[in-house]
């Protein structure tokens, strides 16, 4: 690449050509981190007052809560739990302490969640904020505010940050360690090191593969060793180079330990259940195979088809040429930004289940790898039309015009951001509408008596047949129908129907107790509806071969009993979406008009249903 473009691409500088004015940087950056905040929020209030991502409903917000009624152990470490202390002090500051956050759970549990996934959103609108300084400290402005606006609208980062989860949370700790990596390479301070440490330990504290963001601080460090040992004075640069960066690098490292001990201070104080559950979820993790119809396909591919709508096909595309091209404008970028990617990439897809939203601690540096290629083709284009129009001029040499380099920056922004930005719209617009689950319910209040018996499949949490009662809330909330126990399995390993081998299965292992004998069942007990959730049924036609009695289940299902309401969430004409454990769940495809499984509730006719 020319050394034009070195010094407008792959430098820092105030005057560099191509850099926005700061200005205008500036105010551009407002824009995109008040319309990132716009996408995060729309739609926040989804599914309440019930929770129906499991992960959601298990992990953080309740184990918050139930900080109150003890002390600060979690006494739960598969997921690392800073997440979970800064909901504890929100909930503590927003609801006015222990009594308040007692009497909000018990009455509008709703709110809670809504707190949880406001925090959500504004620590992913905040690693935007810190992307666009790495990106100004390592490249320009202009990449800096490129690199923001594609993480502003790219559908994984904006999807889940309507969740009270720990994936967008950490992209915060994981950019402020970018940050401080940046200033490492560029100017070598301690307190860069220290700034790489404190995010560093604060990302491992918040999600433990964020890890990752290691590897570009020993990438920075060994840079700087080069540089100071090349710059320093003869026979004493070797010592002082490694001094230097020994210094650092111990003080980085202390402030990551620090940080992770702040963040979890129980893995040292409860270090033999912090161990065994770093045990328990690293093997969970690499268990092949482990969830009914999860993907089939070798792991890297997978993550790497994830890339082409979590990110983006243009972003994704793009970062791989920024990979690709980062090596001839500055090395030490490369090894900075390319190696934690690819390696993250493959240890991920080594492991035995995949999801997309786990790409997610990669996504800053993929946005800079994008945003620094996507304004490189820019400007070698408008050189390349600029020479194209000037006979005798060397081609590629001679400098574009204002306007021309303006048409060519915006095409690339448009082609970097248009992808996110229709589905994370779509999103929005989805997430702000009921969810099937909710419509389902409203219709049987009014239709199914009080008291019936009914069997509800895994796909709504237990207080979705409870019935809050009037000024009292959900603390004495009564049960409106009587819920059979879908989680207690009456059938054989041969598909027989053998109650005496009743035994409690986990939700993971539910579709795998399914039989047609279970109809009958059901209708001598008076169990008389039935509802089902595609996200049960989508597993057991996913891999049919796995639970062929569970298929037989579902067809038995549809030709004995009457279906009397049936809910889809797709739009008129569309759908439906083959399962799989990112769409079915994150409603991606344009083709979803509400959120939520597709529904249908059955009448049984037979026995005491008759």
């Amino acid at each position: 690449m020319a050394a034009a473009e070195r010094s407008a691409i792959g430098r820092p500088r105030a005057g560099a050509r191509g850099a926005p004015a700061r200005r205008w940087a500036w105010a551009g950056l407002g824009g995109v981190l008040a319309g990132a905040l716009a996408l995060r929020l729309w739609g926040i209030g989804q599914g309440l007052p019930y929770v129906y991502n499991i992960d959601e409903s298990d992990h953080f917000v309740p184990r918050a809560i139930a900080m109150f009624g003890h002390n600060l152990n979690p006494h739960y470490f598969e997921n690392p739990p800073a997440f979970t202390y800064l909901l504890h002090v929100l909930f503590a500051v927003w609801f006015g302490g222990s009594a308040g956050v007692a009497h909000a759970y018990a009455v509008h549990p709703g709110d809670l969640y809504t707190v949880g996934r406001a925090a959500a959103a504004v620590l992913g609108t905040l690693a935007l904020w810190l992307l666009y300084l790495v990106g100004a400290r390592l490249f320009n402005r202009g990449v800096g505010l490129l690199a923001a606006a594609l993480g502003a609208v790219a559908f994984l980062p904006v999807f889940y940050a309507h969740l009270a989860l720990n994936d967008v949370p950490t992209l915060a700790p994981v950019t402020l360690s970018l940050l401080g990596t940046a200033g490492v390479l560029r100017r070598g301070r301690l307190i860069d090191y220290l700034l790489a440490g404190v995010g560093l330990g604060l990302a491992c504290a918040t999600k433990y593969t964020a890890g990752i963001v290691l590897l570009p601080l020993i990438a920075a460090s060994a840079a700087r060793y080069l540089d100071r040992e090349r710059g320093g004075a003869p026979g004493d640069s070797r010592g002082a180079a490694g001094l230097h960066v020994a210094g650092g690098l111990a003080l980085a490292g202390f402030c990551a330990l620090l940080a992770f001990l702040i963040a979890n201070p129980y893995s040292a104080l409860d270090f033999h259940s912090f161990r065994a559950a770093l045990v328990h979820q690293s093997t969970a993790s690499a268990e092949a195979q482990g969830k009914l119809g999860a993907p089939k396909e070798w792991g890297v591919l997978y993550y790497l088809w994830s890339l082409t709508w979590g990110l983006g096909w243009v972003p994704a595309l793009a970062a791989l040429g920024g990979a690709v091209a980062i090596w001839r404008v500055e090395a030490r970028l490369g090894w900075l930004l390319v190696p934690a990617p690819v390696l993250f990439l493959a240890f991920m897809g080594l492991q035995g289940r995949y999801f997309g939203r786990w790409l997610l601690p990669i996504f800053p540096i993929l946005c800079l790898l994008a945003a620094f290629f996507a304004l490189a083709l820019a400007d070698a284009l408008a050189r390349r039309i600029a020479s194209g129009r000037a006979r005798g001029t060397p081609l590629g040499t001679r400098p574009p015009s204002s306007r021309l380099r303006a048409v060519t920056v915006v095409a690339a922004v448009v082609a970097l951001c248009a992808q996110g930005a229709v589905y994370s719209i779509h999103s929005g617009l989805l997430l702000s509408r009921a969810d099937t689950r909710n419509l389902t319910r409203a219709w049987m209040v009014a239709h199914v008596p009080q008291g019936a018996r009914i069997v509800v499949e895994p796909v709504v949490p237990n207080g979705w047949v409870r019935e809050a009662r009037a000024g009292r809330g959900n603390a004495s909330a009564l049960a409106r129908w009587s819920k059979y126990a879908s989680l207690v399995a009456v059938i054989s390993k041969d598909g027989e129907l053998d109650p005496s081998a009743r035994r409690v299965v986990g939700i993971e292992d539910y579709v795998r107790t399914l039989s047609p004998a279970l109809i009958g069942w059901y209708e001598r007990g008076g169990y008389c509806w039935v509802i089902s959730g595609s996200t049960e049924s989508g597993r057991a036609f996913a891999d049919p071969r796995s639970v062929p009695q569970a298929v037989a289940y579902y067809r038995a299902l549809s030709r004995q009993a009457e279906v009397v309401h049936h809910v889809s969430p797709y739009a008129s004409g569309q759908g439906p979406v083959a399962f799989g454990f990112d769409w079915s769940f994150d409603y991606y495809p344009l083709a979803y008009h509400l959120p939520g499984p597709d529904m249908t509730v059955y009448r049984l006719h037979g026995g005491r249903c008759r």
